[in-house]
């Protein structure tokens, strides 16, 4: 289907990697640049940088949408959410500052595969479910880690915050509102950032298919987080941490 020069055809590959990396990260609070960034870079070859530059401007759209439906649902911890929201915000201001002259690359396999065995370690305790639940005690120092690594390493803010908050023994459900919520403040703040450097991105084209995508999964998202036991939603967190982060590790290091 043609409009002008417009073309509706060749978005569908783009909203469906959306709609697919946006139902996932709302429904277990993570991996929708791991998984988007996967989808374009290996299975439709778009450049790494330009894969990463459509990521941070989508989820501009996608995180506030998310973050409302999970509002809406009430999944959302208040003091866990503000004592994430200032760290993570700090962090990612000096990732996107310093990579400019920090070669992130050479880090990101580690730290992918540090997630990968974050993986594993989640998909046993799901199989184990339940534990003790328990208020999680390291919130701020997680939050600037996880910032720093979501803009310097092109992605990490929910693989690194609500995997460690899980491992804490937080709730799920609510680590998962609360992670996709104060993600809207992080990227709104790191895509500033990048902007400055590098100019506003064209939205046009699989930008927007991306967009459309990730708009339609959000509320899927959140209502999967509410209804889906914490016993499955942890075992495939594991899966989909183990597996995104595993491929990673393996075209960083083997491609």
């Amino acid at each position: 289907m043609n409009f002008g020069d417009f073309d509706l055809t060749a978005l569908l590959p783009f909203i469906g990697i959306g709609f697919a990396a946006q139902l996932v990260d709302g429904a277990l609070g993570m991996a929708f640049g791991v998984i988007m960034n996967t989808l374009l870079v290996g299975v439709l070859g778009v450049p790494p940088a330009l894969a990463s530059q459509r990521v941070h401007i989508v989820e501009c759209f996608t995180t506030a949408t998310s973050g409302l439906s999970h509002l809406f649902h009430r999944n959302i911890d208040a003091k866990l959410f503000f004592r994430l929201l200032i760290p993570g915000v700090i962090g990612g201001v000096c990732g996107a500052y310093l990579l400019s002259n920090i070669d992130a690359g050479v880090v990101k396999p580690f730290v992918l595969l540090y997630l990968s065995m974050i993986g594993i370690y989640l998909l046993v305790q799901g199989l184990l479910y339940p534990p003790k639940q328990r208020e999680a005690k390291y919130v701020a120092p997680l939050g600037l880690v996880g910032g720093f690594l979501d803009a310097a390493g092109g992605g990490g803010w929910g693989p690194v915050v609500t995997s460690n908050l899980l491992i804490q023994g937080a709730d799920p459900r609510k680590v998962v509102g609360t992670v996709n919520s104060v993600e809207f403040f992080l990227t709104v703040t790191v895509s500033a950032a990048f902007i400055y450097h590098l100019g506003i991105a064209d939205l046009a084209g699989a930008t927007l298919g991306l967009l459309i995508g990730g708009l339609l999964a959000a509320p899927f998202g959140a209502f999967f987080a509410k209804h889906v036991p914490a016993k499955l939603m942890l075992i495939l967190v594991g899966i989909v941490l183990t597996l995104t982060s595993a491929y990673g590790v393996w075209t960083a290091w083997f491609k």
